[in-house]
């Protein structure tokens, strides 16, 4: 497994522009699409994994299952729709998992 490798999926209008950093890019459209495709991602040895929020919202389930192992770690981005708020809830959720509490962010 190559840990270093590093996939983009989700809309093509909001992931098509990762392709000039060197990253993988995997358009995707609807649920059943997404699934696949990062089920794909997580058995190719692709260490990580940047989906967008909407993207993230149809595979919920399983990268609950992904966040019991260490690799892909699935980070949520903002897509061309704009930002939910889903991915900095997930980075926070991580965090607090991480250190027990909630240190970075403050109500």
């Amino acid at each position: 497994m190559d840990d270093n490798k590093i996939a983009v999926m989700g809309d093509y209008d909001s992931i098509y522009g990762f392709a000039s950093l060197g990253l993988s890019t995997f358009p995707v459209e609807g649920q059943e699409e997404a699934i696949k495709t990062l089920k794909n991602l997580a058995n190719s040895g692709y260490g990580i994994i940047y989906i967008t929020e909407e993207m993230a919202d149809m595979t919920a389930k399983q990268i609950e299952k992904y966040n019991e192992v260490m690799t892909p770690a699935i980070i949520q981005i903002p897509g061309v729709k704009g930002n939910t708020g889903d991915g900095i809830r997930a980075v926070r959720r991580s965090v607090e998992q991480a250190v027990g509490s909630d240190i970075l962010f403050s109500d």
